[in-house]
């Protein structure tokens, strides 16, 4: 059990658990404002690749200011209650909604709602793949709809950052080039990254 107040942040209630993740909201105390915190399952506290794809995450979305991509506000590391187990965090945008997946509940939506969802979050990754990350895992359970019609993308745990910082091979040939340190990944070699019935 995750205690109550951690550093700034007083947990109100438990909103979730997913694959990689158990949300809270929570109170920033200093700020008086709402706030979703992020911490790894149990089962993943001790995984240093499931670390290393939270941090990214966390660094990937927080380096994105759109208004359709979850703001991340902060990270941090809170001890466990019991066992003093150092348990990572994600401070986040409280969105006032529910998932894609929830909105659509099964239904179809109608084709104006549609269309004005699909550019938000076309526009979310626009802006995404132009700042050289790859969310890799879209589907409705990780696209929040608030309760205005706003399209909220969040999860770029399973994010590619991709260099965008081209150099020519010859200083004297602008034709041929080659990106600076190609990618950035916590891809394992011969493992799917993603959901595959949303690939």
């Amino acid at each position: 059990m995750i205690d109550q107040t951690i550093s700034h942040f007083r947990i109100v209630e438990k909103l979730g658990a997913g694959g990689m993740g158990v949300v809270f909201k929570a109170v920033d105390t200093r700020l008086e404002r709402a706030v979703a915190l992020k911490f790894l399952p149990d089962n993943m506290v001790k995984d240093a690749l499931a670390l290393e794809r939270f941090r990214r995450e966390a660094k990937a979305a927080s380096a994105l200011n759109h208004p359709n991509i979850c703001t991340i506000y902060d990270i941090g590391e809170a001890p466990e209650s019991q066992g003093g187990q150092k348990r990572s965090f994600i401070a986040m945008e409280f969105i006032d909604g529910q998932t894609l997946r929830q909105h659509i509940h099964g239904q179809p939506l109608q084709l104006e709602e549609i269309l004005s969802l699909g550019i938000q979050i076309a526009d979310a990754l626009d802006v995404a793949h132009t700042g050289g990350i790859i969310h890799r895992d879209i589907k409705p359970s990780n696209v929040f709809v608030t309760k205005r019609g706003q399209a909220k993308v969040l999860d770029f745990g399973l994010a590619k950052l991709v260099a965008t910082d081209v150099l020519p091979l010859d200083p004297n040939d602008t034709a041929s080039s080659v990106s600076r340190g190609a990618q950035d990944s916590v891809s394992i070699v011969g493992v799917i990254s993603g959901t595959p019935a949303y690939m």
